[in-house]
């Protein structure tokens, strides 16, 4: 029996953004929506709900565990869907995972620091580390005032299966 360790994804990129505004971004559903998700159900609090929807592929559901509002947040993550997913993706349930967002002032913007970890295997930790680069990304595009358009991951993620 082979028996698989907890995998880890980091993913860092700056944004010319004060740290408060960038933190709206993982607490404001409205905001959220912009670069990550269809829909949002988000308390920030401990405790509170952590949810978002990804086209008709179901939710990344979750609960913040800790909110330090401009500095830092973690909250469970987890994939709730009724379709057929990917071994290793299945794993992936909710709350099962935790994910960690540091932000550190750096001049006029902001270092993003997203820390996955927990991760079941090494498709989960393939899956996340395509979602969290791609996200982040589109995240940064946003806060650097451009329009990052309409998100093609889940047509790409569809494809791949």
């Amino acid at each position: 029996m082979t028996v698989s360790m907890p995998r880890t994804v980091e993913v860092q990129r700056r944004a010319k953004a004060a740290p408060e505004v960038v933190f709206s971004y993982f607490t404001d559903a409205a905001r959220h929506v912009l670069w990550q998700g269809t829909e949002a159900s988000l308390d920030p609090r401990p405790g509170g709900t952590y949810a978002v929807r990804f086209m008709d592929r179901g939710w990344i559901r979750g609960e913040f565990v800790e909110v330090d509002p401009a500095l830092r947040l973690v909250f469970t993550w987890g994939v709730e869907t009724d379709e057929e997913s990917p071994d290793g993706i299945a794993a992936l349930r909710p709350s099962s995972t935790i994910v960690e967002v540091d932000l550190t002032p750096d001049g006029d913007g902001t270092i993003i620091h997203v820390r996955h970890s927990g991760l079941p295997g090494a498709m989960a930790e393939a899956f996340t580390d395509q979602g969290w680069n791609h996200y982040t990304d589109r995240l940064v595009i946003l806060l650097d005032g451009a329009d990052p358009g309409p998100d093609p991951f889940p047509e790409i993620a569809r494809s791949r299966r």
